[in-house]
């Protein structure tokens, strides 16, 4: 029986912009994808991030002088319950990702605020917004508060005992976000791989609160997808790294020129009838009644000049930005005719002459 003959995947590269890169921001590219699949791992990706990274928060707290979280103190300015929302935005770096205590004692002879940078934390715990402020105080005021840290991934609501109005220790329970991730977004372009232009760009986003960097998360998110993919693999792996390659950087990257045009674009739709937008006949014959023929005399047009077509309407209008928008196009791009037949002169989809 003859062995099986696989086709072989086109492997991204990934490249993180170094111009952007910080403790809270990062952007990386990851070129070319498979067809289709820019949305399918983006997805996946930024729900994994934003769910299931690991990280660490204060989960209660003993604020001395009250037993509850709608008392108020004399010579603090924010009642109890402000002062635990502050708390809730400390940002916090657990070197081992073991439980740990802070504390915090100030007078207000001494400062007249509270701030972060005012804790003291056990060994392990690192803060990161120390600038961060928790109270204001007036001369006669004392804050006094030990902060219990734990770690976990996603949400946790507060952990109050069952049946338990007031704990005997006076303290008080907070429900804790504890992933690091703020925020995540991707786009999706089209890029080509020697004369094939319908691979995928792949972009992603990524917004930390500075307790881990933006490259860390993401190298902990593809851990946990690879751990519950590999659990789908009921049978032998089939060996997609031994017959797959990455493609020459050469052959991946459009020209500045061609990015600057075409911005990731198929351009053979450009030069095409309007036909392939396939719009109502009322929106088509009025193009078409004010010479525009092509989709690039579509997209060079401007909404404002769209609206002035005879009988063009905002309702016509709102229909050609979307069928245009499906395609990646939009109006007023401003594109030159000669550079699209240069571009599709250099990617072999129009013949030397035409």
């Amino acid at each position: 029986m003859s062995k099986m003959e696989y086709q072989p995947l086109t492997l991204p590269r990934l490249q993180w912009n170094k111009k952007t890169l910080s403790n809270t921001y990062g952007e990386i590219v990851a070129q070319p994808l498979e067809p289709g699949f820019g949305i399918t791992l983006g997805n996946a990706l930024r729900r994994v991030l934003l769910a299931a990274v690991e990280g660490s928060a204060v989960t209660s707290v003993i604020v001395k002088g009250v037993n509850n979280e709608f008392s108020t103190l004399p010579g603090i300015i924010e009642d109890v319950m402000q002062i635990l929302l502050n708390i809730k935005q400390i940002v916090i770096l657990n070197k081992t990702g073991k439980s740990g205590k802070m504390h915090l004692k100030i007078s207000g002879k001494e400062y007249d605020r509270a701030t972060v940078g005012n804790i003291v934390a056990d060994e392990h715990v690192e803060l990161i917004n120390k600038d961060h402020i928790l109270a204001h105080l007036a001369k006669d005021g004392e804050l006094d508060i030990t902060f219990f840290v734990d770690s976990g991934r996603g949400y946790q609501p507060a952990k109050w005992p069952i049946g338990t109005a007031l704990q005997a220790d006076n303290r008080i329970y907070l429900d804790a976000m504890f992933s690091p991730v703020v925020k995540v977004f991707f786009d999706v372009e089209k890029t080509r791989v020697g004369k094939d232009i319908d691979y995928d760009k792949l972009t992603m986003h990524i917004f930390t609160n500075g307790a881990q960097k933006p490259n860390d998360v993401l190298n902990y998110a593809v851990s946990i997808l690879r751990t519950q993919l590999e659990h789908f693999l009921l049978a032998s792996e089939i060996p997609f790294n031994e017959i797959s390659e990455v493609p020459p950087m050469k052959e991946v990257v459009v020209t500045e020129k061609e990015e600057a045009i075409l911005k990731g674009i198929p351009v053979e739709i450009l030069l095409k009838s309007i036909d392939e937008l396939e719009l109502t006949a009322r929106s088509h014959n009025c193009l078409e009644s004010h010479g525009i023929k092509r989709v690039l005399d579509l997209v060079n047009l401007t909404e404002d000049e769209g609206l002035k077509i005879k009988n063009f309407g905002r309702k016509s209008l709102d229909e050609v930005k979307d069928a245009m928008k499906a395609l990646g196009l939009s109006f007023g791009m401003n594109i030159n005719e000669e550079d699209v037949i240069k571009a599709l002169k250099q990617r072999g989809a129009l013949e030397v002459g035409k």
